[in-house]
């Protein structure tokens, strides 16, 4: 019999040549978890990034957040949801370092950024991609179909009951109530508001005949709310109600409808969504290194959920020092690569971007600069 230190001493042998041969197969033999603490061990990146923006990306950022802070434990992201608009203004002012935002820089915006990114200005790059639901009450309905005339004669409020036979029609075995619809809208300046709104101009501009716009139209007297999460959280307390939603933001016990593409009604998925994305062309006129995208609301293609919006993330092609250089392009790629992408649709629901995308939006971040 092998005496006690004997023992121990062949059990610390067989323990060790254990790792040894488990480590042949990977660098990190006890698990991920182990290899995110090494992986965050070995970053020297520190400092704070600051952003404000769309609410829409507000569960996105989430998980983006989480995955940077694994990757680079000693850098911190702020991010303030306050809506679309006021993150391109507090970018344009020169408050924040980044902006979200559900619609990419108009051309004054952009001649605007120069003063607080410097002679190149600004770029948008596309970061979140999710469909925008119209979301409704109706106790005991999960979906509808509704065409963009019916949807906009209820936002118009032509159409005030969900019985009505424009409604009906399209939903024959649905046993609508005689209940009075009540449209809700965003009270805040809203990227949401103006993909909605574009939809519908794009569609049926005979009946929708105001030009799309982050705010809504003041002349169409209806409640509204503040954020996806507002305007979800009124309609989910008011039965007969109905809403335009960022995805990610609607849940049970409301319904969604599908939209009439062409001959078919299109539910709302992920899947959907991305296939709009991969018909969208270049808005004309900008930098190779800026990638603000045209969608086709009007696409009759089989399986494409057009009512979508792709968010972007906002930057300066130039910032004061290094530190804030390096930490934007660190998190910038972060966010467009696929581990990013998919971290984002763990968290919102979202629509990863396609490879093809992605590099080019990774290419397109590592051209900021320090300026002088």
């Amino acid at each position: 019999m092998l005496s006690l230190p004997t023992r121990r001493f062949s059990l610390l042998v067989i323990a060790v040549l254990g790792l040894s041969l488990t480590a042949c197969g990977s660098d990190y033999p006890l698990g991920p978890e182990q290899e995110a603490a090494a992986k965050r061990a070995s970053s020297d990146l520190r400092g704070t990034i600051t952003g404000a923006g769309s609410s829409a990306q507000g569960p996105a950022m989430d998980g983006w957040t989480a995955g940077f802070g694994t990757l680079h434990s000693q850098a911190q992201l702020q991010y303030s949801p306050d809506g679309s608009g006021a993150g391109r203004g507090a970018l344009l002012a020169g408050a924040v370092q980044f902006a979200g935002s559900d619609a990419y820089l108009n051309d004054e915006e952009l001649d605007e950024s120069s003063e607080a990114c410097g002679p190149g200005g600004a770029f948008n790059i596309p970061a979140y991609v999710s469909p925008i639901s119209v979301t409704f009450n109706l106790p005991g309905i999960t979906e509808l179909n509704l065409d963009a005339e019916t949807i906009a004669g209820i936002f118009l409020g032509d159409i005030t009951s969900w019985d009505d036979p424009a409604v009906a029609d399209q939903n024959p075995g649905v046993a609508l109530p005689a209940l009075r619809i009540t449209p809700v809208s965003r009270s805040d300046d809203s990227g949401t508001t103006e993909n909605f709104t574009d939809y519908l101009h794009e569609v049926v501009p005979e009946l929708w005949t105001t030009e799309a716009g982050g705010t809504w139209p003041s002349e169409l007297g209806n409640e509204n709310a503040k954020g996806n999460a507002g305007v979800v959280s009124t309609v989910s307390g008011t039965e007969g109600a109905v809403t335009y939603a960022d995805d990610s933001a609607v849940g049970p016990p409301l319904g969604r409808a599908n939209l009439l593409v062409g001959d078919a009604y299109v539910p709302v998925s992920t899947e959907a969504a991305a296939a709009a994305v991969d018909i969208a062309t270049p808005v004309e006129g900008r930098p190779d290194y800026d990638i603000a995208l045209t969608l086709d609301r009007t696409t009759t293609e089989p399986g494409v959920y057009p009512l979508i919006l792709v968010s972007y993330h906002v930057f300066c092609s130039s910032y004061a020092d290094a530190t804030t250089v390096e930490l934007i392009k660190e998190f910038g790629t972060y966010v467009v690569s696929p581990e990013g992408q998919q971290a984002a649709a763990e968290s919102a629901k979202s629509s990863p971007i396609s490879a093809q995308l992605s590099d080019r939006a990774a290419d397109a971040i590592a051209t900021i600069t320090q300026r002088d």
